[in-house]
């Protein structure tokens, strides 16, 4: 059987129909086609508990860890709810689950904090390029964005170069869509995924080896009676 291929998408946040969207859109092969998850599937949009089942649903899915599923995965293990994470969508997976959260603890669990294939890195927000990798941890996947401004100055500056020793990094976290973008963008050697779909922006996937992305219609037009995060 010919070898699949390989998709990156952005931020979900509970945009289940966005999703299905992006999915359709792309003739993704959910038995020959792998799907690297840049995080963040919880929060925002009502349907998170949707969106995990559908990418149960995926063979070759690698799915990495955000800050969003981190504040959910300390909640369904604790029960804390931290104000930041209520300020930052976490209503609506609480709402979404009702308590009813077990059998997606463990995968929201087990999310990888990076992933690595051919000199490229996939991660939630960034890294520090100049630190050596080894000694960067989960705060610095999840959090940091000194990576994207970095790269966005250089690009907004037409000063673009290598500032990592990765061949392409692929991250989320920082919405392009309010620096005017509505689809992918490369900034160095930086691909920026995420394009608002956990707020009033589209969702993005990806193919890796020809560059081709599809998008969502977008997203408050698919929820347009749910207020999502612009309104709270």
């Amino acid at each position: 059987m010919e070898a699949g291929k390989t998709f990156v998408i952005g931020d979900i946040h509970g945009a289940f129909k966005a999703l299905l969207q992006c999915l359709e859109r792309s003739a993704f092969d959910y038995h020959r086609d792998t799907l690297i998850c840049l995080g963040d599937v919880c929060d925002g949009w009502p349907e998170t508990k949707e969106c995990v089942d559908e990418l149960l649903k995926i063979k070759n899915l690698i799915y990495l860890m955000g800050n969003h599923d981190y504040w959910a995965v300390q909640w369904m293990k604790t029960g804390d709810i931290p104000d930041a994470w209520l300020l930052n969508g976490g209503q609506s997976t609480i709402d979404n689950y009702q308590n009813n959260h077990s059998a997606h603890l463990q995968f929201l669990e087990n999310a990888l904090d990076y992933y690595m294939i051919r000199n490229q890195l996939f991660v939630h927000a960034g890294i520090l390029h100049s630190t050596p990798f080894e000694d960067q941890g989960r705060e610095i996947f999840l959090w940091d964005r000194t990576l994207f401004s970095e790269a966005w100055a250089l690009k907004e500056a037409g000063k673009e170069k290598q500032l990592t020793e990765f061949e392409e990094i692929y991250i989320g976290h920082t919405p392009v869509h309010r620096f005017g973008y509505l689809h992918p963008i490369k900034a160095c050697e930086v691909w920026m995924m995420d394009t608002g779909a956990g707020w009033d922006g589209f969702l993005h996937i990806m193919d890796t080896e020809t560059k081709e992305y599809f998008g969502s219609d977008a997203v408050p037009q698919l929820y347009p009676s749910y207020p999502g995060r612009n309104m709270r």
